[in-house]
C-alpha cells in the first residue's frame, strides 16, 4: 500500500504578493525551494495562519534571495500580502518507506521569507 506523507514543509513565511491576473500557482523564493527540497511545478497545499483558508497549488520557482512569497491567480483572493502561511508537500512512498522517512521542515524568519 502507498500513503501520502508529509515530504517538506516551509513553516510560517509572509505573503510578499498576490496576483490575481496571473495562470495560477505560487511563486517561492528559490533559496526556499532548494532548501525544502520542493521543486518547481510540485503539488502544494497551503495554509494561511490569517483566514484559515487551506488549498492546493502547484510551484513556480522565483527570484533567488528575494524571500518573494506570491499567489497567482484564483488563489490571489484567499490571502492578502503580509498574511502568514504555511506550505506543506506530500510524498507518496510505501508504508516501510514512510516509519524512516525523515522530512524537510523550515522554519524561515517571518519578515524576510529567508533562512535563519
Amino acid at each position: 500500500m502507498l500513503i501520502h506523507v508529509l515530504k517538506s514543509k516551509i513553516h510560517r513565511v509572509t505573503v510578499t504578493e498576490a496576483n490575481l491576473n496571473y495562470i495560477g500557482s505560487i511563486t517561492i523564493d528559490q533559496d526556499l525551494l532548494d532548501a525544502a527540497n520542493i521543486l518547481p511545478n510540485e503539488r502544494v497545499s497551503i495554509v494561511n495562519n490569517n483566514n484559515g483558508e487551506r488549498f492546493d497549488t502547484y510551484v513556480i520557482s522565483g527570484e533567488r534571495g528575494s524571500g518573494m512569497i506570491c499567489l497567482n491567480g484564483a488563489a490571489a483572493r484567499k490571502v492578502q500580502p503580509g498574511d502568514i502561511i504555511i506550505i506543506i508537500a506530500y510524498g507518496i512512498m510505501s508504508e516501510e518507506e514512510a516509519k524512516t522517512y525523515k522530512p524537510v521542515i523550515l522554519f524561515p524568519d517571518t519578515e524576510t521569507n529567508k533562512l535563519v
